[in-house]
C-alpha cells in the first residue's frame, strides 16, 4: 500500500510524458523513490484521512493492496497537467467488471508483477477497492485507438471560445465525466483518501490583458479621429535545450520529461500561436531547432524569419520574425558582440537590428505611417561583468543610431526587446531608460543589480574610456563615421593624424604666434621656447583639454528616448514583477523597450510621454510567490525558465 500510495501521488503530480506510456502498478517500483519518503508520504495520507472519519470510528487496517492504472498522456497541442481530481473523474479509470478483474488475475500471474498485484489478485471476484469513499475503480487495459487518459476528457474548442485562458492551457470538459454513482459497502477493503486537489495551473498562472488604450493620450488621439497602426510584439526568452542539458543543476525541481524538448516544443508554439503576434523576437534559439521545427512552422503562421547564431562554438542565437502581410523589411543588421583583443567585448553575444515598414490597407487609400526599427538582443550573463554588458548593450545602440536615424537626425520609432540580464533600476536599466550614465569607478557587479558582491575585498571596477577609440564608437553610442560636426566649419583633428606633419617643413618652421605642441610643433626645439610655452600654451590648449577630459569623463550617453513597456511592480498584489525565476529566485531580466516622448527629469529619472508610437495594452506579469505556488519555472504549464513579454503597440497614420 505504501508502494501504491507513492507511486500514484508521483504520477498525478509530476508531468505527462510525451514519449512514454505510463503504465504503473500501484506497488513496489525499483529506482524510484526511497522507503523512508514512501513512509512518510503515506503516514500523512493516513492522518489526513483519518481526520475526515466520522467520530468514533477508525483506519482500517492496511493491507497490501495494489492497483493497476493505464494512462495514454496527451502529445502534441494538447499537453497538460492533470489534477487528482481529473484522476478520479477520468473516463479511462472505470469501474470494475469481471472482464477486468479477469485481465487482472492475468497480468498477476506474470513473473514482473510484485507482491502487492498477487495480494490484489487473491481478492473475491465481487470486491474491488473503493477509492475516496465513492463508487469502486479499478483500471483498464488501454484502448488501441486514440485516447485522452491521465486526465477527463479535453474539449480542445474551449482554446477558441475562452481567449481569457492561456494559450497553453486545456480545460477538461465537464460533459464527458461519467456520474458517480453511490459507493457500495465492500468488506475489508482499503478506503483511499486523496491528497487535496491540486490547483489547475491555468488557474495559477492566469496572466490579465491589460488594456491601456483608455489613456489621455491615446483617447486624444482618437478624438482627433487619427487612425493607428496597431500591432503585437512578443519577447521570449525560450531557452535553448542544450542550455538545458548544461546545466541541469538549474532545473533539478523539474521532473525530466517536461525538460525534454519533444514536450515543450508544442508547449511554447501553442503559446506564440495563441497570442498571434505579428513581431516576435526571440531569444536562447538553438540553430538546429530553428532551421529543421521553429521557421518551417514560423513560416506557415505566415512570418518572415531572421536568425543570427552566437558566435564562437555557441549553438544558440536570436531571432526576429514579422508577419510579412503587416510589415516589409527596409533593411536588416546582424550584430556581433565580439571583437578581438578587446577584453570588454570578448564574448559571444549577439544582436538583431530591423528597420520594418508597416503595410496598410489600400482601403486606407493615400496615407503614409512611419518605419518602424526593432532590435533584439541576449546580453551576456555573467553578473561580475558589468563592463561587458554596457558595452555590448552601447553597441547595440549604436546600431539602432544607425539604422532608425533619418535624413533629417531624428529618429524612426524604435522598440527594443531582449533579455538583458539586468534588473530594473540598475545602472545599466537607467541608462536605457535615461539615456545617460556615469560608469567611472562603479564596481563592474553593480552595473546589473543581479547579485550583491559588495562584501568581497577586491572587485573589478570600471574605469574609463570603458572601450578604446579603435571601437569606432563614441560616448554618445554613435559610430564615428556616422558623427556630424557639433559646428559647421569647426574641424577636429585627432592627435594620430597631426603626428603625420611632424616633421615637414611647414611644422619645422614655426611661426611667431603658434602655440607650442608637443610633439607636433617642436621638431627644433629651445629650451626659451619650452620655458615660454609652459605658460603661453595653457590658456590656448584649454578648450583642447577640456574637450579630451569630455571623452574621458565616464560619463556615456545616447540620444533614443526609450522607456518601458512594462511598470515592474504589481500594486494589486503589492510585489514586483519578475519575468524569470532562477533556483527560485524571481527577477525581472527581459523587457520591452519603445521610443517616447521625454517630458520632465525628476530626481535623475525622466519621465515619459506617448509620442507617434503609442501604448495600447500589454500581457500582466506574474509576481514571485504565484510562481512558487506552479514550481518555479519551467514548469509543466510554462516550457521555459522565462515568461513572454508581450505588448500592444499603435503607430500613428498619416495622410500623403
Amino acid at each position: 500500500m505504501t508502494d501504491a500510495f507513492f507511486t500514484c501521488r508521483k504520477n498525478v503530480l509530476l508531468a505527462k510524458s510525451p514519449s512514454t506510456q505510463i503504465e504503473g502498478v500501484f506497488a513496489a517500483t525499483a529506482g524510484r523513490s526511497v522507503p523512508e519518503e514512501q513512509q512518510a508520504l503515506l503516514q500523512q495520507w493516513l492522518e489526513d484521512g483519518a481526520g475526515n472519519l466520522p467520530a468514533g470510528e477508525s483506519v482500517p487496517a492496511v493491507r497490501k493492496v495494489s492497483v493497476t492504472l493505464t494512462s495514454d498522456w496527451l502529445e502534441g497541442s494538447e499537453l497538460l497537467m492533470t489534477s487528482l481530481s481529473d484522476l478520479n473523474t477520468s473516463p479511462e479509470v472505470t469501474r470494475c467488471a469481471d472482464q477486468q478483474l479477469l485481465e487482472l488475475n492475468a497480468l498477476a500471474s506474470s513473473e514482473l508483477q510484485g507482491h502487492a498485484v498477487a495480494e490484489l489478485a487473491r481478492l473475491p471476484a465481487e470486491e474491488t477497492v473503493t477509492v475516496a469513499g465513492s463508487a469502486p475503480w479499478a483500471a483498464v487495459v488501454p484502448q488501441t485507438d486514440h485516447q485522452t487518459a491521465g486526465c477527463a476528457g479535453v474539449n480542445v474548442e474551449v482554446l477558441n471560445d475562452d481567449p481569457a485562458v492561456l494559450a497553453w492551457s486545456l480545460a477538461c470538459d465537464a460533459e464527458t465525466v461519467p456520474p458517480v454513482l453511490p459507493a457500495q459497502p465492500i468488506q475489508d477493503a482499503v478506503p483511499f483518501y486523496p491528497v487535496p486537489t491540486e490547483v489547475p495551473y491555468h488557474e495559477i498562472l492566469w496572466r490579465d490583458w491589460e488594456d491601456l488604450s483608455v489613456q489621455p493620450c491615446v483617447l486624444e488621439q482618437v478624438s482627433k479621429n487619427t487612425p493607428l497602426f496597431e500591432f503585437r510584439v512578443m519577447s521570449y526568452n525560450i531557452l535553448a535545450q542544450d542550455l538545458v542539458e548544461q546545466g541541469l543543476d538549474l532545473y533539478v525541481h523539474c521532473h525530466p520529461d517536461i525538460l525534454n524538448w519533444n514536450y515543450r516544443l508544442p508547449n511554447l508554439l501553442q503559446e506564440i500561436q495563441h497570442w498571434d503576434p505579428d513581431v516576435l523576437c526571440l531569444q536562447e534559439v538553438q540553430e538546429n531547432h530553428y532551421w529543421e521545427q521553429l521557421e518551417p512552422t514560423f513560416k506557415e503562421m505566415g512570418f518572415a524569419c531572421f536568425y543570427k547564431r552566437r558566435t564562437g562554438a555557441k549553438t544558440d542565437g536570436c531571432a526576429v520574425c514579422y508577419k510579412h502581410s503587416r510589415f516589409q523589411l527596409i533593411s536588416l543588421s546582424p550584430i556581433e558582440y565580439f571583437r578581438p583583443g578587446l577584453d570588454v567585448l570578448n564574448r559571444d553575444n549577439v544582436g538583431l537590428v530591423l528597420l520594418l515598414q508597416p503595410v496598410l490597407p489600400e482601403s486606407l487609400g493615400l496615407k503614409a505611417v512611419s518605419p518602424l526599427c526593432v532590435a533584439n538582443t541576449h546580453v551576456l550573463f555573467n553578473p561580475r561583468r558589468g563592463d561587458i554588458k554596457l558595452a555590448q548593450v552601447a553597441l547595440l545602440l549604436a546600431e539602432i543610431d544607425k539604422i532608425a536615424r533619418t535624413t533629417e537626425g531624428s529618429y524612426y520609432p524604435v522598440i527594443l526587446c531582449g533579455d538583458l540580464n539586468s534588473v530594473p533600476d540598475s545602472p545599466l536599466y537607467k541608462f536605457i531608460r535615461n539615456g545617460e550614465l556615469s560608469y567611472h569607478g562603479m564596481p563592474a557587479w553593480k552595473v546589473s543589480g543581479q547579485e550583491d558582491f559588495s562584501q568581497q575585498l577586491y572587485s573589478r571596477k570600471l574605469l574609463a574610456p570603458l572601450w578604446p577609440s579603435s571601437l569606432g564608437v563614441t560616448d554618445k553610442c554613435q559610430y564615428v563615421t556616422l558623427c556630424q560636426p557639433k559646428k559647421l566649419g569647426r574641424r577636429e583633428y585627432s592627435r594620430d593624424f597631426l603626428l603625420q606633419f611632424r616633421f615637414c617643413e611647414v611644422a619645422c618652421e614655426r611661426p611667431p604666434q603658434l602655440v607650442l605642441l608637443e610633439g607636433v610643433t617642436d621638431a627644433k626645439p629651445v629650451a626659451s621656447a619650452r620655458e615660454h610655452s609652459a605658460v603661453t600654451a595653457v590658456p590656448k590648449r584649454h578648450h583642447s583639454l577640456s574637450f579630451l577630459a569630455k571623452q574621458c569623463s565616464g560619463v556615456i550617453q545616447h540620444g533614443l528616448n526609450l522607456t518601458s513597456v512594462y511598470s515592474h511592480f504589481l500594486p494589486q498584489r503589492g510585489r514586483p514583477e519578475v519575468t524569470t525565476m532562477p533556483m527560485g529566485l524571481g527577477a525581472t531580466v527581459d523587457y520591452i523597450f519603445y521610443s517616447a516622448e521625454p517630458v520632465e527629469s525628476k530626481a535623475g529619472r525622466r519621465l515619459y510621454k506617448d509620442g507617434p508610437l503609442k501604448l495600447l495594452g500589454r500581457l500582466s506579469l506574474l509576481s514571485e510567490d504565484v510562481l512558487l505556488m506552479a514550481n518555479g519555472l519551467p514548469n509543466p504549464f510554462c516550457s521555459s525558465d522565462h515568461l513572454c513579454l508581450l505588448a500592444s503597440f499603435g503607430l500613428e497614420i498619416s495622410s500623403l
